[in-house]
């Protein structure tokens, strides 16, 4: 099985419809199709850097 490849696009929106609207990482993970832990780790290299998050 391929691994998924999601773009920066896709998860800057998904930080933002965390962050910003205050969706639940289940509820979002939900709705895009990722796991909640995965966004978490994502949340948290924005928070880190966000400048440098998602190369």
């Amino acid at each position: 099985m391929e691994r998924r490849k999601f773009t920066r696009e896709f998860k800057l929106e998904a930080v933002k419809l965390i962050k910003d609207r205050g969706v639940s990482y289940a509820q979002a993970g939900q709705d895009l199709g990722v796991h909640p832990t995965q966004l978490r780790g994502w949340a948290k290299q924005f928070v880190d850097d966000p400048a440098q998050a998602f190369p």
